[in-house]
């Protein structure tokens, strides 16, 4: 899916975790994807960080219609309360809508309350931290950076760029060894990937013109 003219919608709440999608945000952003967040209401909220956000809509104002891809950061929230499950069923009417879901950390815990996860493919932090919720999907489960199943990205805690690549190759933003270089500049910090992107970035700068 390469919808330009819809935004990417970030979901944001009290103890979101601040580590987990700016690689994600800041690529697609400067890729010249409008990234809009999206709060419980519209009130400011508090990440793990102590950084406030105002939230550009409330969750009832969202509509999978009017989205590229909705993506639903970890947080401490969707361990200690069913304060995020909201969130949850919303991303169920985007999956069911067609429109992509990204979800990492916590949130994949969400998803597997809902029952997203029992017949897709996914990852998480562990496996036995989605099976404390009980869900049927532990057959599905990969021990793997990150993982694409149709429209569901899902990734672990500690794979924020693992989780980025999937979401720009989703959405068509990098794609092949340009992709790939990408990644290899970001988690693991090889100078060998600069020179291929500067050369994309040329190609496509002359393209444009």
């Amino acid at each position: 899916m390469n919808d330009h003219g819809r935004p990417v919608h970030l979901a944001v709440y009290d103890t979101y975790a601040d580590w987990e999608t700016g690689h994600t945000t800041a690529y697609l952003a400067r890729a010249g994807r409008e990234i809009r967040t999206v709060g419980p209401t519209r009130e400011p909220v508090t990440t793990i960080g102590g950084l406030r956000i105002q939230p550009d809509l409330a969750l009832d104002e969202l509509r999978p219609e009017d989205s590229s891809l909705l993506i639903l950061t970890g947080a401490d929230l969707w361990d200690t309360s069913d304060d995020l499950a909201p969130f949850a069923r919303k991303a169920r009417a985007f999956l069911d809508a067609g429109v992509p879901v990204a979800a990492i950390c916590g949130a994949t815990a969400g998803l597997a309350r809902e029952g997203l996860l029992d017949d897709r493919d996914h990852t998480s932090a562990v496996s036995f931290y989605l099976a404390a919720t009980g869900y049927r999907g532990g057959g599905r489960y990969a021990d793997t950076d990150a993982v694409t199943d149709g429209n569901l990205v899902t990734a672990g805690p500690t794979e924020p760029v693992a989780f980025a690549r999937e979401v720009l190759r989703l959405l068509g933003v990098y794609e092949g060894e340009v992709l790939d270089a990408w990644y290899r500049l970001f988690h693991d910090s090889d100078a060998s990937a600069y020179a291929v992107l500067e050369k994309a970035s040329g190609a496509a700068e002359e393209a444009a013109r």
